[in-house]
């Protein structure tokens, strides 16, 4: 049990330090890291079991590749199109466009702030900046993902934006692996959404207030008041 117990402190911090997740929202995938929980202290498997190492690093990837990410491309979005209410109609009118919605909400607005570290292996230059071998090199995806010189007006939501080769999943051997469940996930939601209520608001007027995390980029939060027509007022 103590070794349990200390993964899960191990576990705490690395929700909390490096991922900016709060207390209150960490019960959301609890269940999720347990089966690992148990993967390093249960039996052994074909004479093998988890290391330390190795539970952390799975359990780290699961919450970020496989949860985090999601939640932020949900929420993002939703703000995108409230911000944004000639696109959220016109999103409305033709459900038809929620393949090219999310494509380009992961630009606008992506749910992860920086690629996978890398490090220079020889001495390269990237515009005009010189950078020598054995470096540390930060990908801004979100920078990418508004460039000028790739999208026309990069700071305007456009759900007929063609083409629109983004870098939130990455590129080449780095391409994230989920990016067709991500996509799924992350259509079904907004539809679901749209259809479910009639009319969306920011409950706020405060300013959007996002996680302090190196890599994700996420929301603390999104008040929303959603309203159904055939429901009454005090019940929407």
């Amino acid at each position: 049990m103590r070794a349990a117990d200390a993964m899960r402190t191990r576990i705490e911090h690395v929700a909390d330090e490096l991922l900016g997740i709060p207390g209150d929202r960490r019960s959301r995938f609890q269940a999720l890291v347990v089966p690992f929980l148990d993967s390093s202290t249960g039996e052994e498997v074909d004479g093998d079991r988890l290391s330390e190492r190795e539970l952390l690093n799975s359990v780290f990837l699961l919450i970020v590749a496989g949860y985090d990410t999601t939640v932020n491309l949900i929420a993002n979005g939703i703000l995108a199109l409230l911000q944004n209410p000639d696109q959220l109609a016109a999103l409305r009118a033709d459900p038809s466009l929620m393949p090219a919605a999310v494509e380009e909400i992961l630009r606008y607005d992506s749910p992860v702030n920086v690629a996978t570290i890398r490090f220079t292996t020889e001495a390269i230059r990237i515009g005009d900046v010189d950078v020598p071998a054995n470096e540390l090199v930060m990908i801004s995806l979100l920078g990418a993902n508004r460039d000028p010189a790739r999208f026309d007006d990069p700071d305007r939501l456009d759900l007929t934006r063609k083409p629109n080769g983004h870098l939130a999943f990455g590129h080449g051997i780095h391409h994230c692996l989920g990016a067709p469940l991500a996509r799924l996930e992350g259509s079904i939601a907004l539809s679901k959404l749209l259809e479910r209520f009639d009319r969306l608001e920011l409950a706020t007027t405060g300013p959007t207030e996002y996680r302090n995390s190196t890599i994700m980029h996420g929301l603390r939060g999104l008040p929303v008041r959603c309203h159904r027509a055939d429901l009454p007022a005090g019940d929407a």
